[in-house]
């Protein structure tokens, strides 16, 4: 008895799948944001990571929306708190889309939304996969200079309706087209392939 396969969405750590001996899907999120006729419509964009730990994630992005990779470099002088020091690649005069996987205390994320609106950003549209929002995340969010930002429904959060300009994109059919295809032995990989999604 037990879980005989594991199905999950843009891991905020991916190592996690070594700790499973049973089969293990990976999903991602691109594949639903991706599919936002707001998010399809942006022009001279630059797809931008908040931090180096989500560079792989934001180049998947940029690579599939023909856009410029910017990565925010920053630093963290205590848990849960985040300081900025660079911004690497052009922003000024450009549509952003800031990219992560998780918004926790919403610091890294709102601090890198105000940077870039610094460093010259027309718009900032954000997509997010996981929308913790703990603390004051929603608070920091509506103080953010975010023109849009889009989550997910991998977390069932009340909270994220105390933001404004959210919208909340739907997953549920991402996973149950994986849960019908591991059913009838059918191949999963082409909804975790980030350059079909």
């Amino acid at each position: 008895a037990g879980a005989d396969r594991v199905i999950t969405m843009d891991l905020h750590a991916s190592q996690v799948q070594g700790f499973f001996d049973i089969p293990f899907d990976h999903l991602y999120a691109s594949a639903v944001f991706l599919k936002v006729p707001e998010i399809q419509n942006l022009k001279n964009l630059a797809v931008v990571s908040p931090d180096v730990g989500g560079i792989k994630l934001a180049r998947a992005y940029a690579k599939r929306l023909n856009a410029d990779l910017v990565v925010i470099d920053k630093r963290r002088p205590n848990q849960n708190v985040s300081e900025i020091m660079n911004v690497i690649g052009n922003v000024e005069g450009k549509n952003v889309l800031l990219v992560d996987d998780i918004i926790d205390t919403a610091g890294t994320f709102s601090q890198a939304a105000k940077v870039l609106k610094e460093k010259g950003a027309l718009t900032i549209t954000g997509v997010c996969t996981h929308a913790v929002f703990s603390s004051h995340a929603a608070e920091l969010l509506n103080n953010a200079p975010i023109d849009k930002l889009y989550v997910t429904d991998t977390i069932n959060n009340p909270k994220v309706y105390d933001v404004k300009n959210i919208e909340v994109v739907s997953v549920d059919a991402i996973f149950g087209e994986a849960i019908r295809r591991t059913f009838l032995n059918e191949s999963i990989s082409s909804l975790f392939d980030t350059d079909k999604g």
